[in-house]
């Protein structure tokens, strides 16, 4: 397998820090437009998308500010990626924007970042940052 590579994607997002944070971390939150469903037991969480499920431990988090998921194998061992998502707030003009630390196989970053911003919509949509 290709070893898969770091990209990080940006989005303007129209919404508090706080609300937003409630959307990328809890699985209430992400359910809603991350994944069709998600599950946690403790520190793992179960992301399911059209029936197949991916498991991450939810290595840290910094209330407000941002989450980090590492995918983990079928042994709950972490794996070498994973994914982070930012908040960020312009100290000068206040606006909020969602940066994205994720992986992919080179000849698919581009799909992956359009996966990404599909999401994103949906999260737009969801908080009325339309």
């Amino acid at each position: 397998m290709d070893q898969k590579k770091r990209y990080e994607i940006e989005f303007p997002i129209n919404s508090s820090p706080q609300l937003l944070y409630q959307y990328i971390a809890t699985p209430s939150g992400l359910s809603e437009w991350f994944a069709d469903n998600v599950n946690s037991r403790g520190e793992f969480f179960t992301f399911i998308w059209d029936g197949s499920e991916e498991k991450a431990r939810l290595a840290s988090k910094k209330s407000g500010e941002k989450v980090k998921f590492k995918w983990v194998d079928d042994k709950n061992k972490d794996t070498e990626y994973f994914f982070e998502i930012h908040i960020l707030v312009d100290e000068l003009t206040k606006d909020v924007s969602i940066m994205v630390v994720d992986f992919a196989e080179e000849d698919e970053i581009d799909e992956a970042k359009l996966l990404w911003e599909n999401q994103i919509s949906d999260l737009k949509h969801l908080i009325g940052s339309v």
